[in-house]
């Protein structure tokens, strides 16, 4: 299993949309070979990114709702959320240093997102 935790149609609001912070959503299915060359790459950086990033992993196929409500029409998409917000999206397989960049932007100690951090 991966360090991601599954989420559902159910479960996406309370795992995802009111987290505080950064939730990364991985929308993917079994059938899927680039998401299966994503998911371990996202394993790593839910390891490497532990309490300052949440990473999630839901499957298309199970969870359509949260899937059309997002437009997801290709996957792997992978949706970043600061706060319950969505901030940004991948869509395809990138290469890990591609996918971690998009963590450090996002998972910046509580940082706003993009605003320069005045010198004292």
């Amino acid at each position: 299993m991966s360090n991601a935790i599954a989420v559902t149609d159910t479960s996406f609001a309370d795992e995802v949309e009111k987290h505080e912070g950064l939730a990364v959503v991985d929308f993917w299915a079994t059938w899927c070979g680039p998401c299966r060359m994503v998911a371990p790459i996202l394993d790593q950086l839910a390891v490497e990114y532990e309490g300052r990033a949440k990473v999630t992993k839901l499957d298309v196929d199970a969870n359509q709702q949260t899937a059309i409500r997002f437009n997801v029409r290709s996957i792997p998409t992978i949706l970043f959320f600061k706060d319950g917000k969505l901030v940004d999206q991948i869509i395809g397989a990138l290469p890990k240093p591609a996918l971690e960049a998009k963590f450090k932007q996002y998972a910046a100690n509580g940082a706003a997102t993009g605003a320069a951090i005045p010198k004292a």
